[in-house]
């Protein structure tokens, strides 16, 4: 299915929103364009005025995106219809352009899993998947993006994470949120060219990117947000690679944990995402 990401606006480089940072975001407007909410925060007290105001509030200062966890795009019941209305409701408060959650499955058997699972990189899962996302896409009436996720482990499948994902969008009509931190750190544990995932992907479809710092522990990395990008330098790169090739729309660094006493350090992530994305948007694509 066709997707036109040339209707979404530039956001620039942003934030996710964590309330420990709450004074800094409104401190150094001048380097932070956007943010972006987890909107389960505000979904699950949606009828509680308090937060819902606090979504409001930030989106008069801010271009706003809702990110949310719990759509499950891969799962076999039915549609939480009921969430998708709440996250459309979000959307509307915030005059979001956009939303993103992650392709994987977050809920079997009516229960939340607690994490974002990994799929079988099968032809099937891929199709359910695109129809799943067409019709959260649909119920909340603006464009989805959806995310690369960590992966500890794969399942047997006869698609690649690169073919798969394809698939997925390409039969969704949904854009990609593409996560360089978790490409970096898949890559590495599971023994790929991060360089040559990114020349694979549908560049048109490439709306969003996060950026992280990570750990490793041990042989392996591991997704844990805590960390300046620069733990793992690589990612800078992919960022430079991304952006000579797909019209980036939005960078977001997050950062959930082990937050630094000094913001500067942030600040200075930001900085450079921002000139890698200005210097990519004012190349002709390679």
């Amino acid at each position: 299915m066709s997707f036109d990401g040339s209707a979404l606006p530039w956001l620039g480089v942003g934030l996710g929103y964590r309330k420990e940072l709450h004074e800094h975001y409104f401190r150094h407007r001048d380097k932070v364009d956007w943010l972006e909410l987890i909107g389960d925060h505000y979904l699950r007290s949606i009828s509680d005025a308090e937060r819902s105001e606090e979504a409001v509030e930030l989106s008069r200062s801010f271009p706003v995106i809702p990110h949310f966890l719990e759509h499950s795009v891969g799962s076999h019941e039915p549609i939480d219809a009921a969430y998708c209305r709440d996250g459309a409701e979000l959307v509307r408060l915030t005059s979001a352009p956009f939303f993103g959650d992650h392709l994987c499955i977050t809920r079997a058997a009516g229960l939340e899993l607690g994490q974002l699972t990994p799929l079988p990189f099968t032809r099937a899962t891929a199709r359910r998947c695109a129809a799943r996302a067409r019709e959260i896409q649909d119920i909340v009436g603006a464009p989805l993006v959806l995310e690369n996720i960590f992966r500890s482990f794969t399942f047997p499948g006869e698609l690649s994470e690169l073919e798969f994902i394809n698939l997925v969008l390409e039969e969704s009509g949904c854009g990609m949120l593409l996560d360089l931190a978790n490409l970096f750190i898949n890559s590495q544990n599971h023994g790929y060219d991060p360089h040559a995932f990114i020349d694979g992907l549908p560049a048109e479809r490439i709306v969003q990117v996060h950026l992280a710092g990570s750990e490793k522990r041990g042989d392996l990395w591991m997704d844990t947000h805590s960390r300046t990008v620069n733990e793992h330098p690589e990612v800078w790169s992919l960022l430079e690679h991304l952006v000579a090739r797909a019209p980036v729309k939005a960078v977001l660094l997050e950062r959930d944990q082990n937050f630094p006493d000094d913001f500067g350090e942030i600040l200075d992530d930001l900085d450079r995402a921002r000139a890698i994305l200005q210097k990519g948007r004012a190349a002709p694509p390679s």
